[in-house]
């Protein structure tokens, strides 16, 4: 969670208020929020669930009380204020009216999320959707919807609004995988445009190669008055600026920094972001080594998932998440998210009922295919092997926590950044040991407790309520998966298998 000194929330609350005073923002928010749950965003978190709202007032007054951002489901319901987090699968089933596909796409890079973008559109359109929303998330992504209306009522013997969140994720593991080659071709040549040297700096926030400059520290030889100046390219002499001294500062050292020359500081966005004032937003990359940052991020979707709605603020970057067309993709920057000069284009689009069948129908034979390929996987760490020789199948029971890998223990001792992450390794380790049920929930608690801050209980309590009804086994990700050890912090040195199950059993194999 963003910590923000005082100046930093006086100004976002002025921003705020005038922002969401503005009668088209207003209308834009409530008439996406129907049958939506939607949750307000404070400085310290989220606001209680589950929480709607109807009309303008109800934003304004949760503005009033420091609200910064709006949240919503993809889920639409029946009574979104009836749901709650003790509801098991089945009561929400009966509650839910249906759900719309959201696309959500996140990379370390404006310009790596952009071009996910268009390949999500381009597969989409192969696939004989035309009518689809687009809009920025407020930061470095993109949010990508296609109307719950696209998709048949039912299909296989299965009604569409039961299948949440199976299809959807089904959907978006499926359009990510078929992008994925065409976007690592392209992201390559983006992440190593014009690198000449072994080794460039580039800006985080768009991926492209920032600008080097110069910081000159000054003196005056008559008054002896110092000061430092940024010189992007070249020298000139400067006169003393005190007063009337007659003095020509003479250069005392230098210092390179870096500036991008597309993206504005959030702070001052008459000023570029340069690597003094935002050290964070720069990164040194080896050009042979620039194709490994050149990734996107599977945001996978869970029920009562949120997601930023259109036209919403982000506190972090006072940038609002505005709707595209998909000819503004290409040359979009974050200063055409100004909130002070949005203007409304209606996100949701106007599907017909069956325009994503061929999509669902293809996602839903993938996905097959993709799971007789994992229970050969799983049936393949269902032993534990060497080099030379398989070992036979042992009954995995009685594991103690002194058994568990080192990067679990860590992971066991609480999380600051990727916590829905860490819960997905927990929940598969712990159930792929076959540990009690009740076992299961108490030490996923505890573990949750010692987070900073804790997921909400009731994100936790859907997640575990799924995994827990699953009858077929889920392995958790391997160490070689950076997106969850190695991106999580978890790996001390390079794991000597490949994943933590295989640890545990040949542990258990020892002791025999």
């Amino acid at each position: 969670m963003a910590d923000y000194n005082e100046e930093q929330k006086i100004r976002i609350k002025a921003i705020t208020k005038l922002y969401y005073s503005n009668p088209k923002i207003l209308d834009a928010l409530v008439k996406f929020s129907a049958n939506r749950e939607v949750v307000p965003r404070y400085f310290d978190g989220f606001g209680k669930r589950p929480d709607a709202v109807q009309y303008p007032s109800d934003i304004l007054g949760l503005v009033s009380k420091g609200a910064t951002s709006f949240h919503c489901s993809e889920e639409l319901w029946n009574d979104p204020l009836q749901i709650n987090s003790d509801m098991n699968q089945e009561e929400m089933g009966k509650m839910r009216k249906t759900w719309d596909l959201l696309i959500d796409i996140d990379s370390p890079y404006l310009d790596l999320s952009k071009l996910a973008a268009k390949l999500v559109i381009k597969a989409l359109e192969f696939h004989g959707i035309y009518n689809y929303g687009i809009k920025f998330s407020g930061s470095k992504g993109f949010h990508i919807i296609v109307s719950g209306k696209a998709f048949p009522k039912t299909f296989q013997n299965q009604e569409m609004k039961d299948m949440f969140p199976e299809w959807p994720r089904a959907i978006t593991e499926y359009l990510f995988d078929w992008i994925k080659p065409a976007f690592m071709k392209e992201a390559g040549k983006i992440m190593t445009l014009g690198v000449s040297e072994e080794t460039a700096m580039h800006c985080t926030n768009c991926g492209r190669i920032a600008q080097k400059g110069i910081v000159t520290r000054l003196k005056c030889p008559v008054c002896s008055m110092e000061a430092e100046r940024k010189i992007s390219s070249g020298k000139r002499k400067l006169r003393c600026m005190n007063g009337n001294c007659p003095g020509i500062l003479e250069t005392q050292q230098e210092r390179d920094y870096f500036y991008c020359d597309l993206c504005k500081d959030p702070e001052n966005q008459k000023s570029q972001l340069d690597s003094e004032k935002n050290p964070e937003d720069f990164k040194e990359m080896r050009g042979e080594k620039v194709s490994e940052h050149a990734k996107f991020d599977l945001v996978l979707v869970a029920p009562r998932h949120l997601f930023r709605m259109p036209y919403s603020l982000h506190e972090k970057t006072s940038l609002s998440s505005i709707v595209l067309k998909k000819e503004q993709i290409e040359n979009f920057t974050p200063r055409d998210a100004n909130p002070m000069s949005a203007k409304i284009i209606e996100y949701l689009p106007e599907n017909e009922e069956g325009e994503a069948r061929n999509l669902l129908a293809s996602a839903l034979e993938w996905k097959k295919g993709q799971d007789i390929i994992k229970e050969k996987v799983d049936e393949k760490y269902s032993k534990s092997y060497s080099k030379d020789r398989v070992y036979e199948n042992i009954e995995i029971k009685d594991v103690k926590e002194g058994d568990f890998p080192a990067p679990i223990k860590k992971l066991l001792l609480g999380l600051k950044d990727g916590k829905k992450r860490g819960l997905f390794i927990l929940l598969t380790f712990l159930k792929s040991l076959n540990f009690d049920p009740e076992f299961i929930i108490n030490r996923i608690k505890e573990w949750n407790k010692v987070n900073q801050p804790p997921l909400k209980e009731g994100y936790v309590k859907s997640q575990i309520d799924w995994h827990l009804k699953q009858k077929k086994k889920i392995l958790p990700p391997n160490y070689d998966n950076e997106a969850f050890y190695k991106d999580l912090g978890l790996l001390d040195k390079k794991p000597e298998v490949k994943n933590p199950i295989v640890e545990v059993i040949r542990k258990i194999k020892a002791t025999k």
